[in-house]
């Protein structure tokens, strides 16, 4: 792997989703940007640097990748894959 990673795998490796299907379905619908592009393809790879947008719960969160996960590990790892930039409610909320 060339330090990408399927998307979403990434989101359930960092404990975004309980499960990679909730994850799939957030990008299939549309709702997910990566570095301001919408994606609905699960399978788009992110790699370090990107910047991933997504709604979870009442708020859209932003993130920038710092490394591919290689499992869905313990909280503590899961937060070494990305830098939080920040959550907003989302629209209608």
């Amino acid at each position: 792997m060339d330090g990408g990673q399927r998307l979403d795998k990434w989101l359930f490796f960092c404990r975004f989703f309980k499960s990679r299907a909730l994850a799939a379905n957030v990008v299939e619908s549309g709702e997910a940007r990566l570095n301001g592009h919408a994606v609905t393809k699960p399978a788009h790879t992110v790699r370090p640097g990107d910047r991933v947008r997504f709604p979870a719960g009442p708020y859209v969160r932003t993130v920038e990748v710092l490394a591919p996960g290689t499992r869905r590990g313990p909280a503590t790892e899961a937060r070494e894959l990305y830098r939080d930039l920040g959550k907003e409610r989302a629209p209608g909320e």
